[in-house]
């Protein structure tokens, strides 16, 4: 009688493998700088083989966006009934996130991936900003729907404009407001100025 052949289910992954690689990942984007980090460095670092990295990742590029969105706090898209309540409890989580050492080198982390990198800029575009950006419309939309602003305004506009703004203050703070004050003004004057176009355009 001939013995039936089972196949041996794969080696499981392990997620303190997954850990130790996205650590070994953002110590060496620390040290070294995107374009100085490699694969082979990363595994030795990790304690474990270049395999394991790539049957999780096609590339460094994939591998360091997921590393440095593994320390970032999902954004979650509020829904207050009101729409600067709703930007209000957008612009506080960001406070928290940005206003910490790790959440300043996070930002710091992708704006010098990104610059030199355009694989890496495009992976993360894609993977992070854009879903983003997608659930930050429909705070945007919400408010058209109340009527608390016109229905034309672009929220994919607004929302880069929010991202520039925070963005630059974190380089630059503001001096005499706190970074929430400033960030909430220059959206107001945003959304003042758009109005102020959509009433000189009807006329």
């Amino acid at each position: 009688m001939s013995k039936t052949n089972k196949k041996t289910p794969g080696r499981p992954r392990s997620a303190k493998s997954h850990q130790a690689i996205l650590k070994a990942t953002l110590e060496l984007l620390g040290e070294v700088g995107f374009e100085s980090m490699s694969i082979e460095a990363i595994s030795t670092r990790a304690g474990v083989g270049k395999t394991t990295i790539y049957r999780r990742y096609n590339s460094k590029e994939e591998l360091v966006a997921d590393a440095i969105e593994s320390i970032r706090q999902d954004v979650v898209i509020p829904n207050t009934g009101n729409l600067w309540s709703d930007i209000d409890q957008l612009i506080e989580n960001a406070a928290q996130i940005t206003s910490t050492p790790l959440g300043r080198q996070t930002v710091a982390m992708i704006i010098n991936s990104a610059s030199s990198n355009s694989q890496f800029a495009q992976i993360y575009w894609t993977k992070y900003l854009l879903p983003r950006r997608k659930a930050f419309a429909v705070v945007i939309e919400r408010a058209k729907t109340r009527k608390e602003i016109q229905t034309d305004i672009d929220s994919d506009l607004v929302f880069d404009s929010m991202s520039g703004i925070m963005l630059y203050t974190l380089i630059f703070p503001p001096k005499t407001e706190s970074w929430t004050d400033y960030v909430r003004r220059a959206l107001h004057l945003l959304f003042k100025g758009i109005a102020a176009t959509n009433q000189r355009l009807q006329k």
